[in-house]
């Protein structure tokens, strides 16, 4: 296939995210304020998009406490900083199986199974402009452990992001999850152009190599909005094929810990670091105003 590369890109910072990084770096934000405080750093270095999880300011851990959330955004958008708020909505799906000769009952440390109602009501309070929506069921490098996304909970979490008002960003983990998303869209659930990030090395999503990511790419239609990302080293070298296959691209601490071998990263280290990649390949970077305009946003304050 020709070369297709974007020239006007826009970045997005996913900086905490909800894996057991919390203690392997400081630089991993726990309380809304230092993730709040973490994403205008980010959106100073070039971010345009910000993708938030929330932790217990304590411990670390991932939490879906409504009181975080809040605290949160409203830390966002009371900030000088302009950004886009992009909030996950993928906690509440995780089921933990027994043994392999024993997999029920299921094990209470790390199921946490929810409903779709639950899983959206962090959405509903806040109002984010985007929230992630993980079109696809899929085994993790744990032994046990599933992430669970039925048909039924996407088609209904999907429904109400379209009613907010909220985009969905489709997380995808392999090219079934773009199938997937392309029926929720025929089916009105959500609708066009949908916005699309492709997930690459994911264990076991889609494996980390250019012939499947060019596959990822391939299937998603020609009018949707798509970006990119792969873990750890690889995290840079995805900036660069993302723009050159013609998307967007997704840095932060969520994926990646480290600026170089041996040197711990900061969010907005990782985003400069992408906007030099960006830049040297002759494209320009593009601002949340601009993101707005191109995805159909409006910024949002709820009371």
């Amino acid at each position: 296939m020709p070369l297709s590369m974007n020239k006007e890109v826009f970045i997005t910072a996913a900086v905490t995210g909800s894996g057991s990084t919390q203690d392997r770096s400081p630089h991993v934000p726990r309380s809304p304020a230092q993730i709040a405080e973490s994403c205008i750093d980010a959106a100073k270095a070039g971010a345009a998009i910000v993708h938030c999880h929330v932790r217990d300011p304590e411990t670390g851990e991932p939490s879906r406490d409504l009181k975080l959330y809040r605290e949160l955004t409203d830390r966002i958008r009371q900030a000088d900083t302009d950004m886009v708020l992009n909030l996950t909505a993928g906690m509440g799906g995780d089921m933990v199986f027994g043994d392999a000769h024993s997999p029920l009952p299921l094990c209470e440390d790390g199921t946490d199974m929810i409903g779709a109602t639950e899983r959206m009501a962090h959405i509903v309070e806040c109002q984010p402009e985007i929230c992630t929506l993980d079109c696809g069921t899929m085994n993790f490098a744990e032994a046990d452990y599933v992430m669970t996304n039925t048909p039924g909970m996407l088609r209904a979490m999907g429904q109400m992001m379209t009613n907010l008002g909220v985009k969905p960003e489709i997380e995808a983990f392999d090219t079934g999850h773009l199938w997937f998303a392309t029926q929720l869209v025929k089916e009105g659930v959500l609708t066009s152009p949908a916005m699309v990030q492709l997930c690459m090395g994911v264990p076991w999503g889609a494996p980390n190599d250019l012939n499947t990511f060019m596959a990822m790419v391939n299937n998603v239609p020609s009018d949707w909005h798509w970006s990119a990302f792969s873990l750890g080293r690889d995290q840079m070298p995805y900036v660069a094929a993302a723009i050159l296959a013609g998307g967007n691209v997704r840095v932060g601490l969520e994926d990646n810990l480290f600026l170089q071998r041996g040197i711990l990263a900061t969010n907005a280290q990782l985003v400069e670091k992408a906007v030099g990649i960006i830049e040297g390949l002759g494209a320009r970077i593009i601002g949340p105003e601009a993101v707005r305009d191109r995805l159909g946003l409006s910024k949002r304050n709820p009371k």
